[in-house]
């Protein structure tokens, strides 16, 4: 399997050279050549699989011949070997036709734990067959950090630097990340919101010669190994509600869209999806464009469900370049004009195309509480302000007569103070995690300027030369 970018002016790299560039050379994000479909035979053959073997056979197609099936089926097996529950991301029925995929059984408690776990053992694989060492920056609003820090702490061949917006995020979040302690491990509270940190990880890899100088890759959605991981749960989830011989419909608290676009992929791959429903906080960009074709960046504004508090949706890239027929050249401008203006202008025939497939939702903070509560109060289910909003767009636009699967993407424990607000307790961290707030924190503060991250991470780098 080759991959391209979506900006069409980066080489055509294999699994495993995607895996360690992340971001293509030309800004673009890289997307498999072709999407690999299994027939319906194929994915019957799937149903009641272990988790960990089903993942390996979807991601196969995806990885090729740079990673043999042995040792891919190794890897996803001591990935999820530690997940609290021993169907890895269970389905939970909350109400009529509506189940709560659980993907928050890893061990920060958050559904990044399913591709990140499985990438730690990915990166070590490669680099040791290369007989290379990569330093990975990346930008979280929550949950990514945690996850990849906890993924590749310690390992021989990498640093790895995360970057989080000072004050945004739950204090449990920015706990998970700021209390490792790993020699090759840097946190930085940025002064600013998400997208500032996430600007700051793409002016990194614009920048040739440093991207070089310390062999810079990424652990964000924007690295398709990320995507590649996440399909999986969709896939098996789907079975369990009877496709190929049925159809679902999928609802994804979204921020950084690259959770529900796996959810597309797999419908590219032969999962039948009548509806992506597309879950949102008081940052609605998504929801706007969804409802009027007005992708326009707005402020930032902090919500109870922080990892959704985004502006700039980076992985809507790779969706816009497949609904424009995968043309390159159309992709580059209408990001280069969303850069510049701030305003993406999507063809009002493709807008329309996205509408046929996708929905959107938003709500805010107060009907996220009341969905809480309501929740737990008729179907006895504790859920997370981000997987109540997905429960909440579920029962606003799940299709009639069809399941609709809801991502529930975070534990509650993460959240304790939205929790304490909308059922009056707060529910106690898992063990692991249960003297968190005991635990001493390292990190350093920065400006929002990526000329001061880029000196960070170069001197990080080079600390034992």
């Amino acid at each position: 399997m080759d991959y391209v970018s979506t900006r069409g002016g980066a080489e055509k790299l294999d699994f495993a050279g995607v895996l360690l560039a992340g971001l293509a050379s030309d800004g673009g994000l890289y997307m498999p050549e072709s999407w690999p479909v299994f027939s319906k035979t194929e994915l019957r053959a799937l149903r009641g699989l272990p988790y960990a073997e089903l993942a390996a056979r979807v991601m196969a197609p995806f990885i090729g011949d740079a990673i043999p099936s042995v040792a891919l089926q190794a890897m996803c097996r001591s990935a999820y070997a530690g997940f609290a529950h021993p169907a890895v991301v269970p389905l939970v029925q909350v109400g009529t036709g509506c189940f709560a995929l659980e993907l928050f059984h890893g061990p920060t408690l958050a559904f990044k734990d399913l591709a990140l776990q499985l990438a730690g053992h990915l990166f070590e694989y490669v680099l040791k067959a290369r007989d290379e060492r990569v330093c990975i920056v990346g930008a979280t609003s929550g949950d990514t950090g945690s996850a990849a820090i906890e993924a590749m702490a310690g390992r021989a061949r990498i640093d790895i630097t995360i970057l989080h917006p000072e004050g945004k995020t739950s204090e449990v979040q920015r706990r998970q990340m700021t209390t490792m302690r790993a020699d090759n491990v840097m946190n930085i509270a940025v002064e600013g919101n998400f997208d500032d940190c996430q600007d700051i990880v793409k002016a990194l890899f614009a920048d040739g010669a440093f991207r070089s100088e310390v062999k810079l890759s990424a652990v964000n959605s924007i690295n398709f190994a990320r995507i590649a991981a996440q399909i999986p749960y969709y896939v098996a989830a789907a079975l369990a509600l009877g496709a190929p011989d049925a159809p679902v419909a999928i609802s994804v608290p979204t921020g950084n869209f690259g959770n529900v676009l796996a959810a597309w992929a797999a419908s590219r791959m032969g999962i039948p999806v009548q509806k992506f429903i597309v879950a949102s906080n008081r940052n609605d960009i998504l929801v706007r464009f969804l409802a009027g074709n007005d992708m326009s960046i707005q402020g930032v504004a902090p919500s109870l469900s922080p990892s959704m508090d985004i502006q700039v949706s980076s992985n809507f890239e790779r969706l816009l370049f497949e609904f424009l027929g995968r043309n390159d050249e159309k992709t580059r401008y209408v990001m280069a004009s969303f850069r510049d203006t701030g305003k993406m202008p999507v063809p009002d025939t493709v807008w329309r195309a996205i509408r046929r497939e996708f929905v959107g939702f938003t709500l805010s903070d107060k009907a996220t509480l009341a969905e809480i509560a309501r929740t737990y109060r008729e179907a006895g289910y504790l859920a997370d302000p981000h997987t109540a909003i997905g429960l909440a767009a579920a029962r606003a636009f799940g299709p009639v007569g069809t399941n609709v699967i809801v991502a529930a993407t975070a534990h509650p424990a993460k959240f304790p103070d939205a929790m304490a607000q909308a059922v009056d307790f707060r529910p106690p961290l898992p063990p692991h995690l249960a003297d968190l707030y005991e635990r001493d924190e390292y990190f350093t503060r920065a400006p929002n300027d990526w000329t001061n991250i880029a000196g960070r991470v170069r001197n990080f780098v080079n600390r034992n030369a």
